[in-house]
């Protein structure tokens, strides 16, 4: 092996925690809008739970990876206990947490 594919290897594992930090916060966010907002759900409790477990921890094992551009101050010292302080009524995120319940219920409607 290389050197320069020993950097490589670890800049994908690098880029693959925060693509998957961006994921789970915009999870938080949308599905805590969904849930606060919109008085619905379309995942369990126990889901959401798992992914906000999950993402506490990555962003505690990665602080390097924190500073992401994706609701960086919103999430700095989150613990993953609630997401009722987000800023679920953010236009962005009220407009995705539409969609989702749009495509949620076409796809219920359909099945």
């Amino acid at each position: 092996m290389s050197l320069d594919s020993f950097f490589e290897d670890d800049m994908d594992n690098k880029t693959s925690v925060k693509e998957l930090i961006k994921r789970r916060r915009r999870q938080m966010l949308v599905h805590s809008a969904i849930y606060y907002d919109m008085d619905t759900q379309i995942i369990t409790d126990d889901q959401w739970q798992r992914w906000a477990d999950e993402l506490h921890k990555l962003q505690e094992n990665n602080p390097d990876c924190m500073k992401i551009d994706c609701w960086d101050y919103e999430f700095r010292d989150w613990d993953g206990a609630t997401g009722a302080h987000l800023p679920h009524r953010h236009p962005w995120v009220y407009a995705k947490a539409n969609f989702i319940l749009n495509l949620n219920e076409k796809f219920n409607h359909e099945n």
